[in-house]
């Protein structure tokens, strides 16, 4: 018999994906200081990877814990541009920035998820997308931040590839569900074998 499966997440886009993939979910959003987690692995030098990796993982269990039996999804992406991590932009001219610092250059989205059950981690996977930018002029990143600002604001990179976002790169190489924040087919595969989903 499968059990309550729950998106530890405040994401639209990740409760839309497995919803549209038939995957009956409860959204619950944690309350994790991600910044301060971030920057205290950071200071160890941690690898964008397994940064990714521990937020997922803080998330799922925090919900878990209080979910006996549910199987809850924690999720993570962080940008990783030349061995540094770009975060959510504040402002219209720090996601300017970061546009004017990418454009014409390779950089590399990690979308982290893990599945917890009563506190302890079940599953993992990090999924991984090596993106190159075109060489956008100032004008059109600039009519670009302004046209988007209110959607871009809540993405790594300022750019939402299923949206305008997709004319600023040259390549892709990766899956798509990882560009959109979740390894979305290892998961749904992660859930058929288990039983939770129909196979």
């Amino acid at each position: 018999m499968s059990v309550p499966i729950i998106l530890a997440s405040g994401s639209e886009v990740r409760a839309t994906l497995l919803r549209k993939a038939g995957v009956q979910v409860e959204a619950i959003s944690p309350r994790i200081d991600e910044d301060a987690v971030k920057a205290a692995l950071m200071s160890e030098a941690a690898a964008p990877r397994d940064i990714a990796d521990t937020l997922a993982e803080l998330k799922a269990r925090k919900i878990s814990e209080r979910m006996p039996g549910a199987m809850v999804i924690g999720c993570d992406q962080v940008l990783d541009f030349e061995g540094s991590l770009l975060s959510k932009p504040e402002t219209p001219e720090e996601a300017l920035d970061q546009l004017r610092r990418m454009r014409g250059r390779r950089h590399k989205l990690l979308s982290a998820a893990v599945i917890c059950r009563d506190g302890r981690p079940e599953w993992r996977h990090v999924g991984q997308v090596r993106l190159t930018m075109r060489e956008a002029s100032d004008s059109y990143l600039q009519g670009y931040v302004a046209r988007n600002w209110d959607s871009i604001r809540h993405s790594v990179g300022a750019y939402k590839l299923e949206e305008e976002g997709v004319r600023l790169f040259t390549a892709i190489d990766g899956d798509y569900f990882t560009v959109l924040g979740m390894p979305l087919l290892e998961l749904l595969n992660f859930l058929m074998l288990r039983g939770e989903i129909d196979a």
